[in-house]
């Protein structure tokens, strides 16, 4: 299917933009880095700080904001609370501390049950999901390295492909993208968990295979118009790869966007992240990555090796 109805040779002068998207780029990156100093860290989930969920089912409609209340006036202010799967299942998902003085096992049931028996007398503890903090804090070292590995592994596949420069500018947009949105996370002061980080890592495959697209279309454009510059090449293969590029990023922002708005609070945070991930991710590949290579190929010009790799 074809978007855009170009003569050969001709483009859309994308790079022309590349210092306002700069300028996009540094305020979004600014104020996740300013939110996190601010909260004093990111707002991990239980699978990182540890502690307990508990999966609770009422009779009738719980409400949240009395339940919340009920639990202040037991000095426990630092509940998580929510709503769990579809409304009509009246369920709610507890988060309790580490240091929770409510127990564990038995002893959490029947504290739970003499707590909540003035919002609803029948109330049915359907799981309790206990994390320790040693736990917590290896599965957050365990994150970092996934990611970390994941781009290692990116840098070494583009170097291969292609050249260093252009690995370097993949791994600079995909930093990108992750910083980004865990800035976002941070600033709607939005749960970080597991999911999350799954999110995120999909969110790299995905940024990681647009880039790709490109560097190869301007990988095939160096040796077709060699009396083009670089900057006019990486337009002209930006051009020619965008029909592409909207197709798969729209079909599949449709998906998530579903996922997002009809898939319940359980899978809430994880579509999140990648509805922002594959926005911020298909613009990277453009404002990011493409510029970046422009810049280190200026930077460090190809000395000996084939103009069509450059």
């Amino acid at each position: 299917m074809q978007l855009l109805k170009l003569k050969e040779g001709q483009f859309i002068d994308f790079l022309s933009y590349k210092k306002i998207a700069a300028l996009i780029s540094f305020i979004l990156i600014l104020g996740g880095i300013v939110s996190i100093v601010s909260h004093n860290g990111l707002k991990y989930g239980i699978d990182f700080k540890g502690g307990t969920n508990v999966q609770i089912q009422f009779s009738d409609q719980p409400n949240l904001d009395t339940i919340r209340q009920i639990f202040s006036e037991k000095m426990m202010n630092n509940i998580i609370l929510q709503t769990f799967g579809d409304i009509e299942n009246k369920e709610i998902l507890l988060g309790l501390p580490i240091d929770s003085p409510l127990g564990t096992g038995e002893r959490l049931t029947l504290e739970l049950k003499n707590i909540l028996q003035s919002q609803n007398k029948n109330i049915e503890i359907r799981r309790i999901e206990t994390i320790g903090p040693k736990v917590g804090d290896e599965l957050k070292i365990s994150a970092v390295k996934a990611i970390f590995i994941a781009l290692g592994l990116v840098l070494l596949y583009i170097t291969i492909r292609f050249q260093w420069r252009q690995g370097v500018s993949a791994i600079i947009a995909l930093l990108h993208d992750v910083t980004i949105v865990v800035g976002i996370f941070s600033i709607l002061d939005k749960e970080f968990s597991l999911t999350v980080v799954a999110a995120l890592l999909t969110v790299v495959g995905y940024s990681l295979n647009d880039t790709i697209v490109v560097f190869d279309r301007i990988r095939e454009n160096i040796s077709k118009y060699r009396k083009k510059s670089m900057e006019e090449t990486i337009n002209l293969s930006i051009t020619e790869t965008l029909s592409r590029t909207l197709i798969t990023s729209g079909t599949t922002l449709l998906v998530v966007l579903s996922l997002f708005l009809l898939g319940g609070e359980i899978i809430n945070d994880f579509s999140f992240a990648l509805l922002v991930g594959i926005l911020i991710g298909t613009y990277s590949s453009i404002y990011v990555a493409s510029p970046v290579s422009i810049y280190l190929t200026n930077l460090f010009p190809p000395t000996g090796e084939s103009t069509a790799n450059s």
